[in-house]
């Protein structure tokens, strides 16, 4: 089936492709060859679902720089990556969560590549039945549904790839070069951005995976005294106030998908490994290893080719960590 944006989704991707730059109402109403007062209607629904869009006598209409509303349209416009298909690509204002509908939305037939994002989240999920905070309009939170080959040992890996990827894209988009704290924490200036979570489903007669559900959180410009309390000691964001730094969350999230694939075409060879490691702070370094209810010290000493985590015991024995956590150890530890 061909899929076929609407009238009104021509007109954001134009305003989009000119942002910052006015567009007569007249040119647009010839190109999309409706009546002028059709495209008035359409920037009037668009101004109301969040668009900042500006309108200046004798000159049309102006989609603002500072404008940073998720779309279809915006994220295509800087997509890189000719495989994802509009269809593909589904923006939400809001969701209990994206992982939890990617989950439904795979069991029901959604297809490799289906990319679920949301404005905000209600109840954002994170590792360990943890929540992740995901206020509106200054996060992005995204999941992917993937459909690999193999077992669900392919999860681990495929956090760690998509740790990877997550950093390629801060770096080419924002020039920020951030770290990684196993197994899927993303942190910029010892602050934690973004948190990833990999959920399976799988076939239980076969014991193979059926798709595997790629959940990416990530701060984009939430304020310090937002987060709650508990989160105000540690989380931070990539973008601060009054930045000069004018990139939008459709070119983050474009920017983001094209590294998963990228990245995830590796996955069985593991190519993605070695800089994971380099950017993973935490080896060499004394940690607290929490597996359950079981709690003991150790050495991070390498990240193996499936991406667990190899630990040295105090006794000398040593572990490789497929699940679990970890936390750095201070010195009064």
């Amino acid at each position: 089936m061909i899929y076929l944006p609407t009238t009104k989704a021509k007109v954001l991707r134009i305003l989009e492709k000119n942002r910052g730059q006015s567009i007569s109402g007249s040119k647009l109403a010839k190109t999309l060859n409706i009546s002028r007062a059709a495209i008035w209607k359409i920037i009037e629904e668009l101004r109301n679902e969040g668009f900042e869009i500006n309108a200046m006598t004798n000159k049309g209409y102006c989609l603002a720089e500072s404008s940073d509303i998720l779309s279809v349209e915006g994220i295509l416009l800087h997509s890189q990556n000719p495989q994802i298909k509009r269809e593909q690509i589904h923006v939400y204002k809001t969701l209990e969560s994206t992982n939890q509908l990617a989950k439904k939305m795979a069991v029901a037939g959604g297809s490799h590549g289906t990319v679920i994002l949301a404005e905000e989240q209600t109840q954002g999920r994170g590792r360990l039945g943890r929540s992740f905070f995901s206020p509106k309009g200054t996060g992005l939170y995204m999941s992917i549904i993937l459909r690999p080959e193999g077992t669900a040992d392919q999860a681990v890996l495929t956090t760690t790839a998509a740790s990877v990827a997550v950093c390629r894209a801060l770096s080419t988009t924002l020039g920020i070069e951030a770290q990684i704290k196993w197994v899927n924490d993303i942190f910029v200036n010892n602050r934690k951005v973004s948190g990833i979570l990999t959920e399976a489903i799988s076939n239980f007669e076969t014991g193979s995976i059926e798709s595997l559900i790629l959940g990416i959180g990530i701060n984009v410009s939430t304020e310090k005294y937002n987060f709650p309390e508990e989160l105000q000691g540690i989380a931070g964001s990539l973008l601060k106030k009054n930045s000069s730094n004018t990139i939008s969350r459709n070119q983050l999230a474009a920017s983001i998908i094209h590294e998963i694939f990228t990245v995830y075409e590796t996955i069985n060879s593991g190519d993605f490994i070695p800089e994971y490691k380099s950017r993973c702070f935490v080896l060499g370094k004394e940690v607290r290893v929490h597996r359950g209810i079981e709690e003991y010290n150790a050495k991070a000493i390498d990240i193996d080719s499936q991406g667990a985590l190899i630990i040295e015991r105090q006794d000398g024995s040593k572990e490789t960590l497929n699940s679990g956590e970890i936390s750095i150890r201070t010195k009064t530890d």
